[in-house]
């Protein structure tokens, strides 16, 4: 009998549509193991249904006690062949799991690339590819150099993080020194010149080959750095025609971070007034969490699956011909909108594909509802933001 591929979940209960994940390697005939700090009873059936056997840890957080978690494992289940969160959070965490239990996959020296802004400005000079100015500073002092040599205004941001929290638009040495006062202890930062322009990303996912199968981009309404103080509703949308340049760009980030049978998040800067890409920052996992639904609403596949078939056999199957633009809105309980849900579903009824519940740590940014549509003319796409986002007055 032909051994079974062994693939470990981390924390495969959050966010909840990532359970879809373990139900299709189920269904694909893959062994699903899971660790996670929360109760057998708290998981759904769905997500039980899919796992051959669950590890309960205290915390996550406890090395010892995942490591052990895993031995487990590889004593009853044989060698481990995956070991994969899909969450930027616990990146290290896989990444120091199977880099001591010898798992194909990012490992322990891998992360520096991945995960500091100085080493990822690094890579993207050394392969040609257009980043902003800056650098991490040693000091107050160093820090009031830098900002000389660059011109406010300026950002600010920990070398090493997740999203736009803890980053700053320093516009003045008077906003420096502000800075100085409220900064994190114990946090390294870099400090880059100020790009005009919009935020533009390349998402996508890799075989184990580092070919890339699948790609999409997100453009936002405002950048993530002014969502938490911003009263306006976020939207995003997935563009179905995305810019040959942008494809370009971001295949020569895939090959220059060597990365393989991962999804990734690469965002770029569209420089105004010139419109060329410049990066940003990359991220090896999916997108926030609404983004990967909507990678198979725009495009009527079910990425869960071909994951699943890559794992399995490195075969990416479905065809990709985006026939939709897909977007986000969020919406607010603290607003009163001139239209319900009764009133968007009846309007958009061939349009809406899901109305849904924020998770509690994502409600800062992406508000306590989103609506998501998908229409083949971004012209619609604009027309139902409006409505969806309209107050009484």
């Amino acid at each position: 009998m032909e051994k079974k591929l062994n693939f470990v979940m981390i924390s495969p209960h959050f966010p909840k549509n990532y359970e879809t994940f373990a139900f299709r390697m189920k269904e694909s005939g893959i062994n699903v193991l899971a660790v996670a700090d929360v109760s057998y009873d708290e998981l759904s059936d769905v997500l039980k249904s899919s796992l051959t056997e669950y590890y309960r840890v205290s915390t996550l957080e406890n090395y010892d006690e995942v490591y052990r978690a895993i031995g487990y494992f590889a004593h009853k289940y044989g060698k481990i062949d995956r070991i994969e969160s899909n969450i930027e959070y616990w990146l290290e965490l896989d990444a120091k799991l199977r880099t001591d239990f010898n798992v194909f996959g990012l490992k322990v020296e891998d992360m520096e690339k991945i995960k500091t802004k100085s080493k990822m400005k690094e890579i993207f000079k050394a392969n040609n590819i257009p980043v902003a100015k800056g650098r991490v500073f040693s000091s107050d002092d160093d820090a009031r150099i830098l900002s000389s040599e660059l011109g406010f205004p300026v950002i600010v941001k920990p070398n090493s993080g997740v999203g736009a929290s803890d980053t700053y638009k320093i516009k003045s040495k008077e906003d420096l020194e502000c800075f100085f006062e409220n900064k994190t202890a114990g946090v390294t930062y870099i400090m880059e010149e100020f790009i005009p322009g919009d935020v533009v990303t390349f998402d996508g996912l890799v075989d184990s080959n580092g070919k890339l199968v699948f790609y999409s981009s997100i453009i936002h309404n405002t950048a993530l750095l002014n969502v938490f103080t911003d009263s306006e509703d976020m939207y995003f949308y997935l563009p179905n025609q995305i810019p040959k340049d942008l494809v370009a760009m971001g295949e020569k980030c895939v090959k220059a971070f060597g990365i393989k049978e991962r999804f990734f998040h690469f965002e770029f800067f569209r420089t105004e007034p010139k419109g060329e890409l410049m990066a940003l920052e990359i991220n090896c996992r999916p997108p926030g969490w609404p983004t990967i639904d909507m990678f198979n609403y725009a495009n009527d596949i079910d990425i869960f699956k071909e994951y699943a078939n890559i794992v399995l056999g490195n075969d990416f199957s479905a065809d990709v011909t985006r026939p939709y633009n897909c977007v986000y809105i969020s919406r607010k309980n603290s607003k009163d909108y001139k239209h319900n849900y009764s009133d968007i579903k009846e309007q958009y009824s061939e349009q809406l594909v899901d109305v849904l519940e924020v998770p509690v740590p994502f409600r800062s940014m992406l508000g306590d509802e989103g609506y998501v549509l998908r229409d083949s003319e971004i012209k619609n796409i604009y027309d139902i933001i409006n409505y969806v986002r309209e107050v009484k007055k």
